[in-house]
C-alpha cells in the first residue's frame, strides 16, 4: 500500500476558509436580510486561496465594502448588528475569540479613520473586540487620532468586560508582534498600566506584563522603578504580582541586566561550581531533540535563574543566540543538583528555519556564561 503523504497545517487554511466565510456572511444576513451573503461568499473565495494570512484579512475587509453601507455610519451599525455573541465573561484567560472577526477591524480602519467617523469607529471596535481582539486596528487610531483616543482608553482601562480592559493594554504597546510601531512614547501608556496591573484577571495581567517587557527593551530602568512601585502600592496579589514581575523581566533576566536580579533576588556572581555539559549525542539531525543535563554546585546559599543558550546557524554561515529557560531554584551551600533537559529541533517549523553546522551551547546561569559544548546539526 502506498504511504499516504503527511498534510502540513496551515494557519491561514484554518483561520480563513469557506466555512468561516460562510458565517461571517451569515452574520450579516441574519441582521439584515438585504445583504447578499451568497454574492460576498463567492467574491471572498474567488482569491482567497491564493492569498497569504494577513492578505486575507485585507481582501476580506475589501469584499465588505462592496457589500456594506456606503456611509461608514450605517455600515459601523451594520457590523454592531451582526456581531456575534460575546465571550464568556466569566473566563479569565485563553478567549481570544473568532479570527474571521478580524477583517471587521480592518473595515474600520479603511473607512472609518476620518475625523468625523472617529467616534463611531471607536464604538464599533470595543464592540468587536468582546468577540475578538482588536488592538491591531486602534493602533491606527492611536497614531492618527492620539488625543481622542487615548481619551476612550481612559474610560475603557475601568470597563467591566476584561477583553474591553486588555485593549487598553495590548493596543498600547510600543512593540506588539505582526503590528506597526506607535507613534506616541513609551511612557504615555503607563497611567493606564497603574490601572490594570491590579486587574483580577491573568488575560489583563499577561498583557501589561508584557506591555513592561516590550518597555524593558529601550527603557529598563523604568521597568524596574515601575515595578517597586506597584510592590508597595499592594493594589495586586503578592503572588499574581511576582508571576508579573518575572514575566515582564524576562529579556532583562536572560541579558543578565545587573539592576534587574538584584530585583529578583540573585547573586549576578554566584559562588557555584558547573560541571563540563553532558551531551546525550554530538551530531543531531533536524527533527531529533538536543539532550543534555548538568550539574551545579553551590558553595553558599543562593538563589539560582539558570538558562540555555544555542547559538544557531544562520544561513550566511553566522550565529544567533537565543536564550530559554531552564530551571529556577534556590541551593543550599554544598548541595548540588543535575538539571537535564531535552530541547526538540524541529524540521519545518513555521516560526524559524533550522541551518546545518557547528551550534553552541552555553549554560547561562544568574545572567553570567559558564560551561559551553558544540554539537553539529545535519539538516
Amino acid at each position: 500500500m502506498a504511504k499516504q503523504k503527511s498534510t502540513k497545517f496551515s494557519l491561514k487554511d484554518h483561520l480563513f476558509n469557506a466555512d468561516r466565510v460562510q458565517f461571517l456572511a451569515g452574520q450579516f444576513s441574519a441582521a439584515d436580510r438585504r445583504f447578499d451573503a451568497v454574492g460576498f461568499t463567492q467574491a471572498v473565495m474567488k482569491r482567497l486561496k491564493q492569498l497569504e494570512l494577513k492578505q486575507r484579512i485585507v481582501h476580506i475587509a475589501e469584499t465588505l465594502e462592496q457589500f456594506l453601507a456606503d456611509d461608514f455610519q450605517l455600515a459601523a451599525r451594520q457590523i454592531i448588528a451582526a456581531l456575534p455573541a460575546e465571550l464568556d465573561p466569566t473566563k479569565t484567560d485563553d478567549d481570544f475569540g473568532d479570527f474571521i472577526l478580524a477583517p471587521l477591524g480592518e473595515f474600520v480602519v479603511r473607512r472609518g479613520i476620518a475625523t468625523k467617523d472617529v467616534a463611531m469607529s471607536l464604538k464599533t471596535l470595543k464592540e468587536i473586540t468582546k468577540r475578538f481582539s482588536m488592538e491591531d486596528a486602534l493602533r491606527s487610531f492611536i497614531n492618527a487620532h492620539p488625543e481622542k483616543t487615548l481619551r476612550e482608553l481612559e474610560k475603557w482601562s475601568t470597563d467591566r468586560n476584561y477583553h474591553v480592559r486588555r485593549l487598553v493594554s495590548e493596543s498600547t504597546r510600543p512593540r506588539l508582534p505582526w503590528s506597526g510601531r506607535l507613534t506616541i512614547d513609551h511612557s504615555v501608556p503607563l497611567p493606564f498600566l497603574e490601572k490594570l496591573h491590579g486587574d483580577s484577571t491573568r488575560y489583563v495581567t499577561r498583557s501589561v506584563a508584557n506591555h513592561m517587557n516590550d518597555i524593558s527593551k529601550v527603557d529598563p530602568l523604568l521597568v524596574l522603578e515601575t515595578l517597586a512601585r506597584w510592590r508597595k502600592a499592594g493594589r495586586q496579589r503578592p503572588d499574581e504580582l511576582e508571576w508579573m514581575c518575572q514575566h515582564a523581566l524576562r529579556t532583562l533576566i536572560k541579558q543578565g541586566h545587573e539592576q534587574t536580579m538584584q530585583f529578583i533576588g540573585v547573586r549576578t556572581k554566584p559562588k557555584v561550581t558547573v560541571s563540563p555539559i553532558e551531551l546525550c549525542q554530538s551530531t543531531i539531525t533536524a527533527g531529533q531533540s538536543l539532550e543534555f543535563a548538568i550539574t551545579i554546585t553551590s558553595h553558599r546559599d543562593e538563589s539560582l535563574v539558570v538558562d540555555y543558550v544555542i547559538d544557531f546557524v544562520k544561513a550566511n554561515g553566522s550565529h544567533s543566540p537565543k536564550v530559554f529557560k531552564a530551571k529556577k531554584l534556590q541551593l543550599r551551600s554544598g548541595h548540588s543538583v543535575t538539571i537535564r533537559k531535552r530541547h526538540p529541533l524541529r524540521a519545518g517549523a513555521t516560526t524559524y528555519t533550522l541551518f546545518p553546522g557547528t551550534h553552541r551551547l552555553t549554560i547561562q546561569i544568574n545572567g553570567r556564561s559558564w560551561s559551553t559544548a558544540t554539537f553539529e546539526l545535519s539538516c
